[in-house]
């Protein structure tokens, strides 16, 4: 009962200050959520959970707003809107009773955590012989001498196999549930903008080129680089593993890799990006302003951005320790950490990028050509 009352409180809310925010139009530049609103009079809850999905919350509209708290209207769009969004990740999430890990997340992620680091320890510890796991190895195929390829396919291919799904049911789940929608433009020409709004940060720039409002009135393109550096960083892992899996299958080639071989270097670049980016996204979330932004959905995105820089910090341990009798316990570690990134990723922050990108694929169908959104002075 409380649950229900919770969510028809944020839905409420959301429907309310767009009501506001559409009579009002002087945000309309500032980023995608208002020429989208715009284009509606009657706000139903789909509709609130699409325009909740394409705030990117750079707090713009919050500085901007002459209604903004103290104002007896007290509008606060990217507060209602990320309490809405986050609902929309337990609404849509399969299977439907796992999305109640989004309400404890930061728990959750501690807890996925610290359970797969047991299980690639336990793992380690029953099938390998302490003098193997603490041996100096050295070539091809030492990865496999402590944790066989066998079982690293096992682990790592059901997990990521099972949150591949999810995350693909919750996407088609948020793509339905959000309604239906007038295509102004063909559907090649939304997603090639969409994926352009996506890899550049479009709308992390506060409708201009000077970036977000963290804290005040001014503007700083901290947060959107610091994004940018996380966002490729992680796709130039992902890259480096699939070009190390062509190595391997394809052309015989096995593990571990020479420093300048390409699945190395892409991992070290990539690896630099998500040491910067979670360090720095961190540092500007305990700096930001705590009035646009509801401190109690911080547990996700503290979580998220920890494991990823884990992630990233045990990778580089294991390419400087891997000829070392030190490489088998790292080369665990670091496992455990990519297995607790697998078992969270559906129930994570991380289904924000899947949901985004769907929103912004429907708001580049919908908006004419002419209707982008003008710079704000």
């Amino acid at each position: 009962m409380m649950e229900s009352l919770q969510h028809e409180s944020s839905v409420g809310e959301a429907q309310r200050v767009m009501n506001i925010c559409n009579a009002c139009r002087y945000c309309e530049g500032v980023c995608a959520v208002f020429p989208a609103m715009s284009l509606v009079r009657a706000f139903s809850e789909h509709q609130m959970h699409y325009l909740a999905n394409l705030c990117h919350n750079c707090t713009a509209c919050y500085h901007n707003c002459q209604y903004a708290p103290p104002h007896p209207f007290a509008v606060n769009v990217p507060s209602a809107l990320t309490e809405l969004r986050t609902e929309t990740y337990e609404a849509y999430a399969w299977p439907g009773f796992l999305g109640r890990l989004f309400r404890r997340n930061g728990l959750f992620v501690s807890l996925a955590t610290a359970l797969a680091l047991s299980i690639v320890l336990a793992l380690a510890s029953l099938l390998v012989d302490p003098g193997v796991m603490f041996a100096e190895h050295s070539g091809p195929g030492s990865f496999y001498a402590v944790i066989s390829h066998g079982v690293m396919v096992a682990v790592a291919g059901s997990t990521f196999g099972f949150s591949l799904l999810a995350l693909s049911v919750g996407v088609r789940n948020f793509w339905r549930g959000t309604g239906a929608f007038s295509r102004a433009r063909p559907m090649l020409s939304a997603f090639c903008g969409a994926l352009k709004d996506m890899a550049t940060l479009e709308y992390l720039g506060g409708g201009h080129k000077e970036g977000c409002s963290p804290r005040d009135e001014g503007h700083s393109n901290q947060r959107r680089y610091l994004h940018q550096a996380a966002m490729w960083g992680f796709l130039l892992c992902f890259a480096s593993t699939c070009v190390a899996a062509f190595y391997d299958y394809v052309l015989g080639r096995v593990a571990p890799y020479p420093f300048l071989s390409l699945p190395v270097l892409l991992g070290t670049i990539g690896g630099i990006g998500l040491l910067v980016g979670p360090a720095g996204l961190f540092w500007l979330k305990l700096r930001s302003d705590k009035r646009a932004m509801p401190v109690r959905h911080y547990g996700m995105d503290y979580a998220f951005l920890a494991l990823l820089f884990v992630i990233s910090l045990t990778g580089f341990l294991l390419l400087a320790l891997r000829a070392t009798a030190a490489m088998g316990l790292t080369l665990a570690v670091h496992l455990g950490f990519v297995l607790a990134l697998f078992l969270t990723l559906p129930y994570s922050k991380f289904v924000h990028a899947f949901y985004r990108f769907a929103a912004l694929l429907r708001f580049n169908a919908e908006k004419p050509e002419r209707s982008r959104p003008a710079t704000v002075a």
